[in-house]
């Protein structure tokens, strides 16, 4: 008897998720995990944070060893899909092969935006998304050397932390007025304003980069008005985008990425989507989003096995996040888009740590917890209950 193949696109977080769940949820077919990287499926966010600084190997961030592949018997495959045969019940490999499914997950993840300046090609430009992205940037960051960082988001804060434990001369530009301004509150901008200073960071906002120059590596960074910025190393983190080409192309509806239900399927019913590349309808908030968090990857990667397995199982969590910096742990609650207030428990303009608190008409939608992990439980909480909270109450929760 043949057994039947599941084939998963993507060696992703959500990829490496659904292998595990497919075995827990009582698959017992074939597996192959392709993926565009060689070796095993490992952790990406360290990538910004302990792995840049050199705190870590990536073996150490690898997700399963190779042991627990081989014991479940799944195949890794180190190919890139270029088409999808729905109708043939097949993907195409960039070898030229036809890899036939029976189930098929999309966790393609997603690329960086790339900067569209002249100069942005020259040797020495780099971004950082993969262990490849990482060992580049390390080839060059010796003590006293200069990185410009151009974009202010957490992926470049994450970098300015990381390279500054390593000695080197770190200058930000963002293009808006403060760093994290699409994420969050002013007073949690300026709080990381604050401390990437008081580590020798030169922060530059309102900085828009007209281009890069230099004799085939990149030397200097020069921005609208001239100004030009000695540069080793340029770091680009301005945003990502997903990877749905291949969806796109194989008809499947894609809107800010593959559109998946509550149980992780596609427009195409026998096809499933997790991750990065992913988006769908939030109750919670009223509206489709694509979340680029690992929590949300896996809680959509278990779902979707269990989808593939036959059984009923729906995406509900509570989105949440975390950025290391320093000595900082930043963890994110829910989705502060839309908030109307915002109340503080702590001081950021003099402590490490403190709570921002997002409400939208009394109620709790998100909270930006820094050092005060009892302040991100109690969050995570209070927004799932969706019941209104006033004032007095975050502050008696936050000094419990």
């Amino acid at each position: 008897m043949t057994l039947e193949r599941a084939v998963i696109v993507g060696a992703s977080h959500a990829g490496a998720q659904l292998t595990t769940s497919l075995r827990q949820d009582g698959w017992t077919g074939e597996i192959v995990l392709v993926g565009e990287e060689s070796g095993l499926p490992y952790q990406r966010p360290p990538l910004s944070k302990a792995y840049l600084a050199d705190a870590c190997t990536l073996a150490e961030l690898a997700i399963r060893n190779s042991d627990f592949y081989a014991k479940q018997r799944i195949q890794l495959l180190d190919a890139t899909v270029t088409a999808i045969d729905r109708s043939a019940g097949q993907v195409v490999l960039d070898t030229g092969d036809a890899l036939p499914y029976d189930k098929l997950a999309l966790c393609t993840g997603a690329r960086p935006r790339r900067l569209p300046t002249p100069g942005a090609d020259l040797s020495g430009v780099c971004y950082l998304r993969t262990a490849a992205d990482v060992a580049m940037i390390r080839a060059v960051t010796s003590p006293g050397r200069r990185a410009v960082i151009v974009g202010g988001g957490y992926v470049g804060m994450e970098a300015a932390a990381s390279l500054r434990v390593l000695g080197l001369e770190v200058t930000v530009l963002e293009a808006t007025g403060r760093v994290l301004e699409r994420v969050t509150a002013p007073e949690v901008s300026a709080f990381f304003d604050r401390i990437h200073r008081g580590e020798g960071v030169n922060i530059r906002t309102g900085a828009q980069v007209e281009a890069m120059s230099g004799d085939g590596r990149v030397r200097e960074v020069i921005l609208a008005g001239g100004e030009s910025i000695p540069a080793d190393l340029v770091i680009v983190g301005i945003g990502v985008q997903p990877n749905t080409e291949l969806a796109a192309t194989a008809g499947l509806v894609v809107d800010n990425g593959v559109v998946i239900d509550d149980q992780a399927r596609t427009s195409d019913p026998g096809i499933v989507a997790a991750g990065d590349c992913a988006s769908h309808h939030m109750a919670r908030y009223g509206r489709r989003i694509r979340l680029e968090s690992v929590p949300s990857a896996v809680e959509q990667a278990k779902v979707a096995a269990a989808t593939v397995c036959g059984k009923s199982k729906k995406i509900s969590a509570l989105p949440w996040f975390w950025s290391d910096q320093y000595d900082l742990k930043l963890q994110i609650a829910g989705l502060n888009t839309g908030y109307d207030e915002v109340v503080l428990s702590g001081d950021p303009t003099r402590d490490r740590d403190f709570t921002c608190f997002y409400l939208l008409a009394g109620e709790l939608i998100a909270a930006d917890c820094i050092n005060r992990p009892r302040d991100f439980m109690f969050s995570k909480r209070a927004i799932a209950q969706q019941a209104p909270v006033g004032r007095a109450e975050l502050m008696l929760a936050s000094s419990a």
